[in-house]
């Protein structure tokens, strides 16, 4: 940013359809944050089975294995150093840096969060992804219900297993959301 402060980004995918659920940037993230943030996600697409994080302090807080107890969430942290064990969200932070954080001179924090919103609008709802048969993450999610404008997740839950393609080998997949930090 112009004025020289730094800022971190949250990043929430669901592992089944590919979906950056969330890109929340703030000049620090806590657990309460990263709580609040997974609660909006919820809302909005059904308690995942499991989440996948790193160790980071936001990811180890109190208030962070608090929530996954009171949810039923499962929380599955990567080994530390290990960060292939999170590999797609490592392929989607690797994207993210290149195509926007790395090219892009922030003026403010506003500034970043509506740029950022734009590119999550971009990867969810324009670009097609080999993994999810040249769909986009959006189709692919209304694929899998085979409701167009219903949302993959159930509220309790994931969605009914799909009709398997044989051209798309990770259709099968549990619904896992992957943050790193």
């Amino acid at each position: 940013m112009t004025d020289g402060r730094r800022f971190r980004i949250l990043t929430v995918i669901d592992n089944c359809t590919r979906e950056c659920l969330a890109l929340v940037a703030d000049t620090s993230l806590s657990g309460a944050r990263v709580v609040r943030e997974l609660d909006a996600v919820i809302r909005q697409r059904g308690r995942p089975d499991t989440i996948v994080s790193d160790n980071g302090t936001e990811y180890t807080s109190n208030a962070v294995l608090a929530w996954a107890d009171d949810t039923g969430v499962g929380w599955h942290y990567i080994a530390p150093g290990k960060p292939q064990q999170n590999g797609f969200n490592e392929s989607f932070n690797g994207r993210l840096r290149d195509e926007l954080l790395n090219e892009t001179l922030f003026r403010s924090l506003p500034h970043a969060r509506a740029v950022l919103e734009a590119w999550r609008r971009d990867y969810n709802e324009r670009r097609p992804h080999s993994k999810l048969g040249w769909l986009t993450p959006q189709a692919y999610a209304q694929a899998l219900t085979g409701n167009v404008g219903r949302p993959a997740a159930l509220v309790e839950g994931c969605a009914g297993r799909p009709i398997a393609n044989p051209t798309n080998l990770y259709s099968d997949q549990p619904r896992t959301l992957v943050m790193a930090g």
